[in-house]
């Protein structure tokens, strides 16, 4: 019986800091494609894949993955790495992604336009999304567009999952086609932030 691989380390001392370095300069070279000038804390990181039930099957959708702190918290979740299938819009950070997570499903593209980025790679419904994705660079309807998009590719009450660090949700938190729900403010992120979880009705 063949043993479970051990998650990766956490990131610690240079490795953090390059990380660090990587999103600040991401951020000033593109602060709309970014949204962020620091990866996400792993308290924060904890939060958003907590979201996520590991024994629901199907691909696990990771949006804006950035250099993988939340990628990391969702395999320490259970969630194994072949589930994963993470679109990113960096280069740079993609490249990373594949050394870090060499058994994910990598794939360089935008992510709002998910429906067609994942034609190829996600053959069954997904048991959920989660996104790290600035999505108040974004019209609103766009925003909509996304969440719909990505309901209709997961099973029935899979998790949309987004962070954001505005005092509003990303996306209404009323709406006929989904339920939203909120976590508490999570103070030790800079900035604070909140997690907004969207499921389809």
């Amino acid at each position: 019986m063949s043993q479970k691989p051990a998650p990766r380390k956490r990131l610690f001392g240079r490795e953090r800091f390059e990380d660090e370095a990587r999103f600040l300069r991401s951020w000033i070279e593109r602060p709309l494609l970014t949204g962020a000038v620091a990866p996400s804390s792993k308290h924060l990181a904890q939060a958003m894949a907590s979201y996520v039930d590991p024994r629901v099957p199907g691909p696990v959708v990771e949006l804006g993955p950035g250099t993988g702190p939340v990628t990391d918290a969702l395999i320490r979740r259970g969630i194994e790495q072949e589930r994963l299938v993470l679109v990113e819009f960096n280069p740079e950070f993609a490249q990373l992604l594949k050394r870090r997570f060499p058994r994910a499903a990598i794939v360089c593209g935008d992510a709002y336009d998910v429906k067609d980025a994942l034609a190829d790679v996600v053959t069954e419904p997904c048991a959920g999304f989660v996104s790290s994705l600035p999505l108040f660079t974004k019209p609103l309807p766009q925003r909509l567009e996304l969440l719909a998009a990505a309901h209709a590719m997961s099973r029935p009450g899979a998790p949309f999952v987004q962070f954001t660090y505005a005092v509003v949700p990303p996306m209404p938190a009323r709406s006929p086609h989904y339920v939203a729900t909120a976590s508490e403010r999570i103070w030790r992120n800079v900035p604070p932030a909140r997690v907004w979880v969207y499921r389809s009705r």
